[in-house]
């Protein structure tokens, strides 16, 4: 009989990949090119900041060295997260969002029960609503409440100041 145990070896390891990051065209195509722009623009002008602080003398009490250091600390970060998010990205494309409910890249259009009010958002994941206009994230409060519901439903929504209500009056690609 065949034991299909087998003992972890020195260096033996499986290493776990991140779950998938959901991302829509639109929003791949912004990350690719701000890492595009962090990389060729902004890393470079930073390093120039750097270099003109560094004439000034002493860096020990140089405000601007140290301004341009925390600087180039934020830009060498986010590029590791764009990359990271790229990496793990899967696309869904305009035409698989299912009308019938909200999902990843829908846009919903929303009515504020009480006020009366329309909104117009796109859901995205986490990763993609990081400075979009007008995309909500699934991970929010109203991202969580509406998705997976269908036109015509309201949900409530908890906020710090109590429950709103949201109608969905329609779902668009």
């Amino acid at each position: 009989m065949q034991d299909d145990f087998r003992p972890s070896m020195p260096g033996d390891y499986r290493e776990e990949k991140e779950e998938d990051i959901v991302l829509t065209e639109e929003g791949m195509r912004r990350l690719q090119e701000e890492l595009d722009y962090l990389k060729n623009v902004k890393r470079w002008e930073v390093a120039k900041r750097i270099e003109q602080a560094r004439s000034f003398g002493d860096i020990m009490e140089n405000s601007e060295y140290e301004d341009a250091k925390h600087e180039q600390a934020f830009v060498q970060g986010r590029i590791v997260e764009i990359e990271r998010i790229l990496e793990n990205a899967r696309v869904i494309r305009e035409e698989e969002i299912d009308l019938d409910e909200v999902a990843l890249g829908s846009t919903v259009y929303l009515e504020d029960v009480q006020r009366g009010e329309e909104m117009r958002f796109r859901l995205v994941s986490a990763a993609e609503a990081r400075g979009g206009r007008d995309c909500l994230s699934d991970q929010s409060p109203v991202g969580k409440a509406i998705l997976g519901r269908r036109a015509g439903e309201v949900v409530d929504v908890q906020v710090p100041s109590g429950i709103i209500q949201y109608r969905i009056l329609r779902i668009e690609r």
